[in-house]
């Protein structure tokens, strides 16, 4: 069965009135359809993604394109998630177990079982070992470009944005430019924003991750045109690599 099929047949919760509907309902007439599969709904990627598209949600809208998002978790981590990163309920649906993630063949993340260990204590080993490179790869390097910057990268911040990221005090945009200018990704800046993330998921981690045991779950980007032809799709391969260019990550909806 190919990609558009399994969309097409998949019927899941969605976040803003609870109902089990078709995944690509109303998407008939839309020249291009975005299907977003993201891991926990409390992962770093599935955050900073949703924060991209907010970030461009006119240059997508324009293009008519209609997005539709299944990440795991249940229907308070899916509210929480829409609250918090200003993603629309109606598009997000739920998928407790990644069913849709292993119908697709998505990258599972770290697997490893140590005997003496629970599942979900290898679950959250696997977790720490991808955090540190090892089956993520490309992890390690994504973090550093968020603490020294990138110039292929826009600015993220704007000069009269506060920012609070617990522990830090509020930090305003402006402040950015001591560390090198204006106009691209100044050094700490991405950083930044991934730390009010994790902030925002820790404070609320049982919400954000009511079962921790598909924590290591990888997602998945496809395009589709109107007749359901894929036209792109990306893989993801590790911890913060839900993007082909993690510098500007909907350069490839957006050209």
């Amino acid at each position: 069965m190919d990609t558009y099929a399994i969309f097409k047949q998949t019927q899941s919760q969605r976040v803003s009135d609870g109902a089990v509907v078709p995944l690509l309902s109303n998407c008939e007439k839309a020249s291009l359809t975005l299907v977003l599969v993201w891991p926990q709904l409390g992962d770093f990627d599935s955050l900073e993604y949703a924060w991209w598209l907010q970030r461009q949600a006119k240059q997508i809208q324009a293009k008519g394109v209609q997005i539709r998002a299944v990440g795991i978790g249940d229907l308070n981590s899916g509210q929480k998630f829409c609250d918090f990163t200003g993603f629309p309920a109606k598009h997000l649906f739920i998928d407790a177990t990644g069913q849709l993630h292993q119908q697709l063949n998505l990258y599972p993340g770290l697997t490893w079982k140590v005997p003496f260990l629970s599942p979900l204590q290898n679950a959250y080993l696997n977790l720490l070992l991808m955090c540190a490179g090892i089956g993520s790869p490309g992890t390690l390097v994504e973090v550093f470009r968020g603490y020294r910057g990138d110039r292929n990268a826009p600015q993220l911040i704007a000069e009269d944005e506060e920012v609070r990221a617990f522990p830090l005090p509020p930090v305003n945009g402006a402040l950015f430019n001591r560390a090198g200018g204006k106009g691209f990704q100044r050094p700490f800046e991405l950083a930044t924003l991934r730390l009010r993330n994790m902030a925002e998921v820790l404070k609320y981690w049982k919400t954000y991750v009511p079962d921790a045991t598909y924590i290591t779950q990888r997602g998945g980007t496809f395009l589709f045109d109107q007749q359901g032809q894929l036209v792109y799709e990306h893989r993801d391969r590790g911890i913060l690599g839900f993007a082909a260019n993690m510098s500007n990550p909907l350069a490839f909806l957006l050209k």
